[in-house]
């Protein structure tokens, strides 16, 4: 069988209401038939206070046998309540009802207690009455010995129909206060289904691919902690969507123009008629770009790691002097081809840092890639690094034509090319950041626009926290 939160929920308050109910109107009813009681009790016990005391100080000289034969009652006229004279034995010697025979023997609690000299009262049924009695016994005493017990009763029929009255209006107090709370309990669960709806409907549309749905917060609670939860997953959704179109388009026209470039010089070199100089021209055409189809490759590999967090770090002690000379002898030819005037400079005591040598030399080669293909021919394009603090800043400084500001704090996104971007993919700069940011350092930015660019990579000398 299907079932709900609401259901539960209001099953679980009116549980909690029903007992909490049940426990108060059984102390309630406690409560009532205790006062009730204890005043019958007070009421004869007075009286028989006062009786003993009359006794005492009047008949104590009297043997009970004298008083019983002479009917003298005077010291037990003041109540109503039925009267008995029991001797020191527990016998009966005067009933004022006659409901008990003179041999009769009352053994209750109450006589016991009073033949030992104590007041005790005692409520139990007896045969000669439907409902229960009451009743409240004290020792008679002469010369300070126990002669006999004095015993006041009294039903307790007309002190029961009070109390069953009140019962009643008690029940159907309690009765009420249920239902209203059923009522209350009822609102109260829609108070909390009715968010809970609203988010699960926005869920099952997201769920649908309506991605630009939104969840209403009403409360800062758990479930406006959710309805938070399921749009930030929705915004991220619609990146990670956007990021895939990205990928899609950027590969795509990426892939198109070495391909074509290929098939075109594939197809021209394979007519008939081709002299030696167009056969090497077109062998160097398609060798280049088939170098830029292998470092598309293996930047997309690297994406694809950094994406799914694959990127691994092997730190070990490097020399940052040589790993900056090694770039540097492997670009130079590249700088002379377009002229540039390439310059590195670095403090002799630069000290060693723990990092991965080979993602060291990615980074600065992709930086230093960007700074040739931004700068003009006769421009310039400088590497240097010194020792800052506890870090080791590395600077590449060009004087190309610079990014705009408004391109600056997305240019280290994926896919990110900027107006006057001829990257590849537009991956080169994310995967450089998500690399010094592997070896615990930074990496920042810095340009304007017709004055050129300057990436500033700071490295902690003793390493950061790897992956």
């Amino acid at each position: 069988m299907k079932s709900s939160i609401k259901k539960r929920l209001v099953g679980n308050f009116m549980l909690i209401i029903i007992i909490t109910v049940l426990i108060i109107e059984f102390f309630l009813f406690s409560a009532v038939r205790n006062y009730y009681y204890k005043s019958i009790e007070e009421i004869l016990s007075n009286q028989l206070a006062f009786s003993t005391e009359f006794y005492r100080r009047y008949f104590s000289t009297s043997s009970l046998e004298d008083i019983v034969i002479d009917d003298v009652d005077l010291f037990w006229r003041q109540t109503s309540a039925q009267v008995q004279i029991l001797d020191n034995e527990g016998k009966v010697m005067m009933d004022s009802i006659g409901s008990a025979h003179e041999t009769s023997f009352i053994t209750t609690s109450d006589v016991l207690n009073a033949l030992k000299g104590d007041r005790a009262t005692w409520i139990g049924k007896v045969d000669y009455d439907t409902e229960p009695v009451i009743a409240v016994s004290s020792p008679l005493k002469a010369e300070g010995e126990v002669v006999g017990v004095l015993r006041f009763i009294s039903s307790l029929r007309e002190t029961n129909r009070i109390i069953r009255s009140i019962y009643r209006v008690l029940i159907t107090l309690g009765i009420i206060v249920i239902v209203i709370s059923g009522i209350v309990s009822v609102f109260l669960a829609n108070s909390i289904v009715q968010p809970l709806k609203e988010v699960t409907e926005v869920a099952e549309k997201m769920a649908d691919g309506q991605l630009k749905v939104r969840s209403k917060k009403k409360f800062d609670d758990e479930i406006g902690k959710l309805s938070d939860t399921l749009n930030y997953m929705a915004q991220e959704l619609i990146k990670k969507e956007q990021l895939k179109n990205d990928f899609i388009s950027s590969i795509s026209h990426e892939l198109r123009t070495p391909l074509t470039s290929i098939k075109g010089w594939a197809i021209t070199l394979n007519s008939a008629k081709v002299d030696e100089g167009l056969l090497k021209d077109g062998l160097n055409i398609i060798e280049k770009e088939s170098d830029r189809l292998s470092d598309l490759v293996e930047e997309l590999l690297d994406f694809s790691r950094y994406v799914s967090g694959r990127i691994t770090i092997e730190k070990e002690e490097m020399s940052l002097i040589e790993a900056i000379n090694q770039v540097g002898k492997q670009l130079k030819p590249r700088a002379k081809e377009k002229n540039l005037d390439f310059s590195i400079s670095y403090h002799s005591d630069l000290p060693n840092i723990i990092g991965d040598e080979n993602r060291i030399k990615q980074v600065l080669i992709n930086l230093l890639d960007n700074a040739f293909k931004f700068t003009d021919v006769g421009g310039k394009v400088s590497l240097s690094a010194r020792q800052i603090d506890n870090n080791v800043v590395i600077k590449v400084e060009d004087n190309g034509p610079g990014i705009h500001e408004e391109d600056l704090p997305y240019i280290k996104g994926k896919f990110y090319k900027g107006r006057n971007s001829k990257s590849n993919t537009g991956l080169g700069l994310s995967i450089c950041d998500e690399i010094v940011k592997l070896h615990g350092g930074n990496m920042d930015i810095k340009s304007k626009l017709n004055e050129g660019t300057t990436v500033i990579v700071a490295l902690p000398i003793k390493g950061g926290n790897s992956k």
